[in-house]
């Protein structure tokens, strides 16, 4: 009870230090308010010892202009040189344009100026510019690769308009604070700089930006059809947590100003773009992913890269936000930042091969199962349970062990790498292993059984079996059970240990005998001939004649019971197609005998069989 005690009067006595910490730095910053004036004053006197202010602004405006000319020029000539390239491409392009005008940016300031403050200050106005720039034409790109039939495209545009101007206005409001700087301008003007030339306007421009096309936002994170629900429910809600995450920056860059323990600006901007522009990137790979999905030209290799590139853009946005604040203040704490860093290297290392041999498989196995899977005919198209190969029933068991066994392995070399002892852990699951077979014999038997079953090819999906304890078409196969659904919906889950015998009524083909019941003095030669040409006619019917193995035929008289003539025929068809074979005989029977007149006798009622049906009406 003491320690609890303690630990909230700790509790209580650091939120009053913050409080007492940020009111002192509020009182000081609105005391600083009025020092604005003296501080530009200095400002502009200190620029003026050394170069008059409408030389220093050309320099600046110079600079910014000279960046943009470089930048629009590298891109028209990386864009003669590849003008064939994929869209894929583009943004390496747009990011090559900007490396290189950087760098001619930075070469000719170093021969045209001399001075080394202004040298920097151009230096900064220049590459902040270029990003500026740079941004704008990703964000533009990409919302554009967004836009399609159901996505509004100028409403995405509008809104690429108004956050590239707003990230150009915060890259170079973050160039005129380090101007400041540089000429050591009074805190008071840096701070109102900061907080009203820089900080709001960009926030408020991008809050705007998102509010107001919030709807086409929404629409561009969701992607193209089909969409998962978590996907949905994340894009209606990705406006308001996009401005959510502005106002949290904002406040954070102030909260940091008011205890004097400024954040990176640079590293705050950068961040909150990335975090702004993520969802927009994986939903434009996403659709890229989609629309080669299904192309059989594409080989296995680039296949599999495709679906991992989302996994990889999320790892490398992770990596990019903890190199930006995770590795800072862990060094502040005085944690190792090298063995910090070398582990981080190696878990990413790992989790990317996993990903890669995770979807390897996957995407192997869709090719199989695409291989594998046939045309469907008139018979069973529309129908998702027709039977399967057998390739295809084990198709999801073997994808799932073999996804299984990589996740096992990639979360165990995981803890390895982080110097976890896995030996009690696999150890201890081999024992519990142990006690399973020892204490759940019915479950080893289920999982044996359900095994050699499989390696007999005893069923398949799709197929209509009958056991032991219940009949219908094979739904669904696990490693334990298998599942029936029953012609009249009723879906019967069965563990393979208590499947005893299994009749399969859906493998090569099938003899159906008929029964019918005639007068006793009816000519059974001439029920013959009729029957004959029933399968005559049959035989010539195009629907069914590709099922029909054997033609209907009679068989004589099966028995004489109750003084009536029982006559049977028969036919062979293909497994599961003899049902409409089936009725159209019937039909054919029931229209020759009354041409013929022929009299069908009904079986006669028994006083049980009469008791039972009084009992099932009542």
């Amino acid at each position: 009870m003491t320690e609890v005690t303690e630990g909230a009067g700790l509790f209580i006595d650091r939120l009053d230090a913050i409080g007492i910490a940020l009111e002192s730095g509020f009182k000081r910053r609105l005391a600083q308010i009025g020092d604005v004036g003296r501080d530009w004053s200095a400002f502009v006197d200190s620029l003026a010892t050394n170069h008059a202010p409408g030389t220093f602004a050309a320099i600046v405006i110079g600079t910014v202009l000279a960046s943009a000319l470089a930048f629009h020029g590298v891109r028209y000539l990386l864009g003669r040189s590849t003008s064939k390239a994929l869209p894929s491409v583009r943004p390496l392009r747009e990011i090559a344009s900007a490396f290189l005008a950087a760098l001619i940016i930075v070469i000719l300031l170093r021969f045209s100026l001399v001075d080394e403050i202004e040298r920097h200050v151009a230096r900064v106005w220049g590459i902040a510019a270029i990003l500026g720039l740079l941004f704008g034409r990703l964000v533009t790109g990409l919302l554009h690769s967004n836009a399609g039939q159901d996505l509004p495209g100028p409403r995405l545009a509008s809104f690429a308009r108004i956050l590239s101007a707003g990230s150009a206005w915060g890259f170079l409001g973050l160039a005129a604070l380090a101007t400041l700087k540089a000429w050591n301008a009074g805190p008071a003007l840096r701070d109102m700089t900061g907080l009203f030339i820089v900080s709001l306007p960009t926030t408020v421009l991008l809050v705007y930006a998102y509010w107001h096309h919030r709807k086409a936002i929404a629409m561009a994170v969701a992607g193209p059809e089909p969409r998962s629900p978590w996907r949905a429910h994340f894009a209606s809600a990705w406006p308001t947590l996009a401005i959510l995450a502005l106002v949290g920056t904002f406040l954070a860059l102030q909260i940091g100003v008011t205890v004097e323990r400024p954040l990176p600006g640079l590293a705050m901007l950068g961040t909150l773009l990335l975090v702004l522009v993520a969802p927009h990137v994986d939903s434009a790979i996403g659709a890229w992913v989609e629309r080669k999905a299904d192309d059989p030209s594409t080989s296995l290799l680039a296949a599999t890269f495709r679906r991992m590139a989302r996994f990889a853009f999320a790892v490398l946005v992770i990596g990019l936000l903890a190199y930006l604040w995770a590795l800072p203040a862990l060094t502040a704490i005085g944690f190792n930042v090298t063995l910090i860093s070398t582990r981080a290297v190696e878990m990413i290392l790992v989790a990317l091969v996993g990903a890669l041999l995770w979807n390897v498989t996957a995407a192997s196995i869709e090719r199989v199962r695409a291989k594998e899977h046939r045309e469907p005919d008139a018979e069973t198209e529309g129908n998702t349970h027709a039977p399967r190969t057998r390739l295809e029933t084990l198709l999801p068991l073997l994808q799932g062990t073999a996804k299984a066994s990589i996740f096992v392995l990639s979360v165990l070399t995981i803890l390895v790498i982080l110097d976890v002892n896995v030996w009690p852990l696999i150890t201890g699951l081999s024992v519990f292993g142990l006690a399973i077979g020892f204490g759940s014999q019915t479950l080893v038997k289920d999982i044996v059984s359900g095994l050699f079953f499989l390696l007999d090819d005893a069923f398949r999906l799709g197929e209509y079996i009958e056991t032991s304890g219940a009949k219908g078409m094979v739904e669904r196969i696990s490693v334990r059970s298998v599942s029936l659904r029953h012609p009249r919906g009723a879906i019967a889950t069965i563990p393979y240990g208590q499947i005893g015998k299994i009749q399969n009524y859906s493998r090569d083909w099938v003899i159906e005998k008929l029964v019918f019941r005639v007068a006793f003095d009816t000519d059974v030669d001439k029920v013959r001939k009729l029957f004959k040409q029933i399968g005559q006619e049959i035989a010539d019917d195009p629907d069914l004649s590709g099922d029909l193995l054997e033609t209907f035929k009679s068989q004589g008289i099966a028995s004489v019971e109750d003084g009536t003539l029982l006559v049977r025929g028969k036919f062979k068809a293909r497994a599961g197609k003899q049902f409409a074979i089936r009725k159209a005989v019937y039909l054919a029977i029931q229209r020759t005998f009354r041409e013929n007149g022929i009299v069908a006798v009904p079986k006669p009622i028994t006083f049980a069989a009469a008791a039972d049906r009084l009992s099932g009406i009542r």
